[in-house]
C-alpha cells in the first residue's frame, strides 16, 4: 500500500489555511513539501520546520509563466507525487450586481489557476507510474447558494473538470480526490472573502448573508489539522473515493442535496421519459 503522506507534495497557497495545515501533515510523517505563496516570505516557517524536507516557491496560480517556472524548478528537483490545488478565494456577490471582471477573477483562480497547474504538470505526473492530484473544492461544488454563486460555478467547474480527468488518468496509474470542506476554523472567512464593489440596492438580503459569513470565523465545527490525516487515509486506502466530505456538515449537506434530487428526478421521471421517440 502506498503512503502517500511521506511522497512528495507540490502545494499551492501554503501560506495559511488548509494548504499550510496539509504541508504540515506532510512533513510530520516524513514527506516533503515544495510549497507555494504569492507572498514567499509567509512560508519561512514552515521551510524552517521542515528540516531540508521543504522548499518555497513564489507562485501565482494566475500567472502562466509563474506556473511554469515553478514546475521546472521542481522537475529539477526530482519532481512531485502528489498535486495539491489549493489556492482560492471566495467571492460573495449575486448574480446582478457582479462586475465582469469580478466574476472573471474568480474563476481565473479558483478554476483556471488549478486547470493550468495540472496541464503543466500532466506530462511529468503520467511518466511517474504512479502520482496524484487532489483538488481542494467545497460543499458549493454541491448546491449553489444565493450570493454566492461564482463561487460555486468555480468549484462546480473544477469538479466536472476532476471527474474527467480521473477517467483520462487511470491508465496511466495518476488517482484524482476531490475533496468537499465545509466549515472548518481556517482563515478563509477571515482573509479569503471578497465582495462586490457595487452592492445592488435591490438585494439587501445578500448584505445579510455576507455579514453572517464573516460572523463565523473562530466558530466553525471543522479542525483544519484533521483534514491532512483523512485526505491521506482517503489515498491509502484501497478504494479510494473521488470525492471526501470533510466535517459532520459537509456530510450532512451533502446527504440532504443527494435525498432532494432524487426525489425531484423521481417525481419528473415520467415527463422526462415522455421526451423519446415511441418505441425507442
Amino acid at each position: 500500500m502506498t503512503i502517500w503522506g511521506r511522497k512528495s507534495w507540490f502545494i499551492t497557497g501554503a501560506s495559511s489555511g488548509f494548504g499550510r495545515s496539509i504541508a504540515r501533515a506532510v512533513l510530520a510523517q516524513g514527506g516533503q513539501v515544495i510549497a507555494t505563496a504569492r507572498d514567499v516570505t509567509a512560508l519561512d516557517d514552515l521551510v524552517a520546520a521542515g528540516d531540508g524536507r521543504a522548499v518555497a516557491l513564489p507562485l501565482d496560480v494566475r500567472d502562466p509563466e509563474q506556473i511554469g517556472a515553478a514546475i521546472r524548478v521542481a522537475e529539477a528537483q526530482g519532481g512531485f507525487d502528489v498535486l495539491l490545488n489549493n489556492a482560492g478565494y471566495g467571492f460573495l456577490g449575486g448574480v446582478e450586481e457582479s462586475s465582469d471582471a469580478e466574476i472573471a477573477a474568480q474563476l481565473d483562480v479558483n478554476f483556471f489557476g488549478p486547470l493550468r497547474l495540472i496541464r503543466a504538470a500532466l506530462p511529468m505526473l503520467r511518466t511517474r507510474g504512479s502520482a496524484y492530484i487532489v483538488n481542494m473544492s467545497s460543499i458549493a461544488g454541491w448546491r449553489g447558494h444565493m450570493g454566492a454563486g461564482f463561487y460555486s460555478a468555480s468549484k462546480f467547474a473544477l469538479e466536472g473538470l476532476s471527474e474527467s480527468l480521473a477517467e483520462e488518468m487511470s491508465s496511466f496509474g495518476v488517482g484524482v480526490l476531490i475533496v468537499e470542506p465545509g466549515f472548518f476554523r481556517t482563515d478563509f472567512s477571515g482573509r479569503s472573502i471578497a465582495e462586490p464593489a457595487s452592492p445592488h440596492p435591490a438585494y439587501p438580503f445578500l448584505v445579510d448573508m455576507r455579514n453572517w459569513a464573516g460572523s463565523v470565523d473562530g466558530v466553525q465545527p471543522g479542525n483544519p489539522d484533521a483534514a491532512g490525516p483523512a485526505i491521506f487515509a482517503a489515498m491509502d486506502s484501497d478504494t479510494p473515493p473521488l470525492r471526501l466530505l470533510l466535517g459532520s456538515d459537509a456530510y450532512g449537506f451533502a446527504d440532504d442535496v443527494l435525498k432532494q434530487r432524487r426525489a425531484e428526478v423521481d417525481a419528473w421521471r415520467s415527463l422526462s421519459e415522455s421526451t423519446d421517440f415511441p418505441g425507442v
